[in-house]
Protein backbone atom coordinates (compact mmCIF):
# COMPACT_ATOMS: atom_id res chain seq x y z
CA UNK A 1 0.00 0.00 0.00
CA UNK A 2 1.33 3.75 -0.60
CA UNK A 3 1.49 6.34 1.68
CA UNK A 4 -0.26 9.61 1.73
CA UNK A 5 1.93 12.18 4.41
CA UNK A 6 -0.44 15.16 4.88
CA UNK A 7 1.12 18.52 5.74
CA UNK A 8 -1.19 20.73 7.16
CA UNK A 9 -1.81 24.33 8.99
CA UNK A 10 -2.64 27.67 8.38
CA UNK A 11 -1.61 29.94 6.15
CA UNK A 12 1.93 30.97 6.50
CA UNK A 13 2.68 28.19 8.70
CA UNK A 14 5.52 26.82 6.54
CA UNK A 15 3.88 23.90 5.22
CA UNK A 16 4.84 24.19 1.53
CA UNK A 17 8.51 24.53 2.83
CA UNK A 18 8.15 21.95 4.54
CA UNK A 19 6.29 19.60 2.36
CA UNK A 20 9.19 19.97 0.08
CA UNK A 21 11.70 19.34 1.95
CA UNK A 22 10.04 16.17 3.38
CA UNK A 23 9.56 14.62 -0.28
CA UNK A 24 13.04 15.33 -0.90
CA UNK A 25 13.91 13.17 2.32
CA UNK A 26 11.71 10.64 1.36
CA UNK A 27 12.36 10.26 -2.73
CA UNK A 28 8.66 11.23 -3.28
CA UNK A 29 6.72 13.94 -4.88
CA UNK A 30 5.18 16.88 -3.07
CA UNK A 31 1.53 17.74 -4.56
CA UNK A 32 0.74 21.11 -3.11
CA UNK A 33 -2.57 22.77 -3.80
CA UNK A 34 -1.56 26.55 -4.05
CA UNK A 35 0.95 25.48 -6.53
CA UNK A 36 -1.70 23.81 -8.79
CA UNK A 37 -4.03 26.86 -8.24
CA UNK A 38 -0.86 29.35 -8.96
CA UNK A 39 -0.58 26.81 -12.63
CA UNK A 40 -3.95 26.55 -13.32
CA UNK A 41 -4.61 30.56 -12.70
CA UNK A 42 -1.98 31.37 -15.16
CA UNK A 43 -3.36 29.53 -18.08
CA UNK A 44 -6.88 29.63 -17.79
CA UNK A 45 -8.49 31.55 -15.14
CA UNK A 46 -12.49 31.33 -15.98
CA UNK A 47 -13.55 31.89 -12.13
CA UNK A 48 -14.00 28.28 -11.39
CA UNK A 49 -10.36 27.74 -11.10
CA UNK A 50 -10.67 27.61 -7.50
CA UNK A 51 -13.44 24.54 -7.59
CA UNK A 52 -10.99 22.78 -10.31
CA UNK A 53 -8.36 23.18 -8.35
CA UNK A 54 -9.64 21.11 -6.17
CA UNK A 55 -10.60 18.52 -8.29
CA UNK A 56 -7.46 18.38 -9.75
CA UNK A 57 -5.48 17.83 -6.58
CA UNK A 58 -7.58 15.29 -5.56
CA UNK A 59 -7.81 13.23 -8.72
CA UNK A 60 -3.50 13.52 -8.74
CA UNK A 61 -3.84 12.26 -5.20
CA UNK A 62 -5.92 9.20 -6.19
CA UNK A 63 -4.04 8.61 -9.34
CA UNK A 64 -0.40 8.21 -7.64
CA UNK A 65 -1.57 6.34 -4.66
CA UNK A 66 -3.59 4.06 -6.15
CA UNK A 67 -0.74 3.12 -8.48
CA UNK A 68 1.72 2.77 -4.92
CA UNK A 69 3.23 6.07 -5.05
CA UNK A 70 4.24 7.59 -1.86
CA UNK A 71 3.14 11.12 -1.49
CA UNK A 72 3.64 14.35 0.07
CA UNK A 73 0.55 16.09 -0.10
CA UNK A 74 0.29 19.81 1.32
CA UNK A 75 -2.30 22.20 1.98
CA UNK A 76 -4.55 24.26 4.50
CA UNK A 77 -6.40 21.49 5.51
CA UNK A 78 -9.34 22.58 7.26
CA UNK A 79 -10.86 19.64 9.01
CA UNK A 80 -14.76 20.19 7.83
CA UNK A 81 -13.89 21.07 4.19
CA UNK A 82 -10.83 18.57 3.42
CA UNK A 83 -11.69 15.16 5.78
CA UNK A 84 -14.66 14.59 3.31
CA UNK A 85 -12.19 14.31 0.45
CA UNK A 86 -9.19 12.58 2.32
CA UNK A 87 -11.69 9.64 4.19
CA UNK A 88 -11.83 7.90 0.67
CA UNK A 89 -7.85 8.07 0.19
CA UNK A 90 -7.44 5.61 3.45
CA UNK A 91 -8.48 2.59 0.94
CA UNK A 92 -5.47 3.25 -1.09
CA UNK A 93 -3.19 4.64 1.38
CA UNK A 94 -1.23 4.34 4.59
CA UNK A 95 -2.25 8.06 5.60
CA UNK A 96 -0.19 10.15 8.60
CA UNK A 97 -0.79 13.80 9.06
CA UNK A 98 2.49 16.35 9.93
CA UNK A 99 0.42 19.53 11.70
CA UNK A 100 2.58 22.73 10.94
CA UNK A 101 2.31 25.53 13.77
CA UNK A 102 3.94 28.90 14.41
CA UNK A 103 3.12 32.26 15.82
CA UNK A 104 1.02 34.79 14.13
CA UNK A 105 3.74 37.49 13.61
CA UNK A 106 5.49 34.77 11.62
CA UNK A 107 2.68 33.84 9.75
CA UNK A 108 1.98 37.30 8.97
CA UNK A 109 5.38 37.62 7.97
CA UNK A 110 5.46 34.50 5.15
CA UNK A 111 1.69 35.75 4.11
CA UNK A 112 3.09 39.19 2.91
CA UNK A 113 6.01 37.24 0.97
CA UNK A 114 3.82 35.16 -0.98
CA UNK A 115 1.73 38.30 -1.29
CA UNK A 116 4.83 39.93 -3.24
CA UNK A 117 5.25 37.02 -5.57
CA UNK A 118 2.05 35.19 -6.22
CA UNK A 119 -0.54 36.47 -8.55
CA UNK A 120 -3.47 34.20 -8.28
CA UNK A 121 -3.82 32.94 -4.85
CA UNK A 122 -5.55 35.33 -2.26
CA UNK A 123 -2.65 36.43 -0.31
CA UNK A 124 -3.26 40.41 -0.88
CA UNK A 125 -6.64 39.97 0.88
CA UNK A 126 -5.49 37.43 3.55
CA UNK A 127 -2.64 39.58 4.55
CA UNK A 128 -5.21 42.23 5.34
CA UNK A 129 -7.38 40.78 7.05
CA UNK A 130 -4.47 38.91 9.72
CA UNK A 131 -3.14 42.63 10.29
CA UNK A 132 -6.41 43.67 11.44
CA UNK A 133 -6.82 40.40 14.05
CA UNK A 134 -5.76 36.75 14.35
CA UNK A 135 -9.35 35.41 13.90
CA UNK A 136 -8.36 33.64 10.97
CA UNK A 137 -5.47 31.50 13.25
CA UNK A 138 -7.82 31.21 15.98
CA UNK A 139 -10.86 29.71 13.72
CA UNK A 140 -9.01 27.00 12.15
CA UNK A 141 -9.87 24.00 12.05
CA UNK A 142 -7.26 21.15 12.61
CA UNK A 143 -7.53 17.69 10.43
CA UNK A 144 -9.18 15.26 13.06
CA UNK A 145 -8.44 12.59 11.24
CA UNK A 146 -8.11 9.04 13.15
CA UNK A 147 -3.97 8.68 11.31
CA UNK A 148 -0.86 8.63 13.34
CA UNK A 149 0.10 12.79 13.07
CA UNK A 150 3.27 15.06 14.50
CA UNK A 151 2.51 18.89 15.65
CA UNK A 152 6.22 20.76 14.16
CA UNK A 153 7.02 24.10 15.28
CA UNK A 154 8.07 25.74 12.07
CA UNK A 155 9.31 29.03 13.11
CA UNK A 156 12.84 28.67 13.48
CA UNK A 157 13.51 26.05 11.43
CA UNK A 158 11.87 22.38 12.67
CA UNK A 159 10.66 21.20 16.31
CA UNK A 160 11.47 18.29 16.13
CA UNK A 161 14.17 18.16 13.62
CA UNK A 162 13.50 17.39 9.92
CA UNK A 163 15.24 13.72 10.82
CA UNK A 164 12.73 13.47 13.16
CA UNK A 165 9.49 14.12 11.10
CA UNK A 166 11.02 12.04 8.32
CA UNK A 167 11.25 8.59 10.11
CA UNK A 168 7.71 9.54 11.78
CA UNK A 169 6.12 9.81 8.05
CA UNK A 170 8.03 6.33 7.11
CA UNK A 171 11.81 7.61 6.34
CA UNK A 172 13.57 5.65 8.78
Amino acid sequence: MSTLIIVSGPAGHGKTTLAHRLAAALGCRAICRDEIREGLGRTDDDGDAALRTLSIFFDTLHVLLERGVTVVAEAAFQDHVWTPNLTPLAAVADISVVQCHTDPATARRRIAEHAATRTVHADRALLAAVEQSDEYFEGFRRLTLDVPAIDVDTTDGYRPAIDEIVSFAGGA
